[in-house]
């Protein structure tokens, strides 16, 4: 967990033209009911979908 985010899975940028495999990969997140995103790690000239963690909440 990175900034409380989850990386669900990585993919590097030189994909093939036309092909988007990082953005089909979140929309299919999206559909099984993750709030899944793409952004971009110019550290490692990847694409991560990542799913943001909610703050834990205090138990009263």
């Amino acid at each position: 967990m990175i900034n409380g985010r989850v990386v669900l899975q990585r993919f590097p940028a030189g994909g093939p033209r036309g092909s988007w495999p990082a953005e089909e990969f979140a929309s299919r997140c999206r559909l099984e009911g993750r709030a899944a995103e793409v952004v971009m790690d110019l550290a490692t000239d990847a694409f991560l979908v990542i799913v943001r963690e909610a703050a834990p909440q205090p138990v009263a």
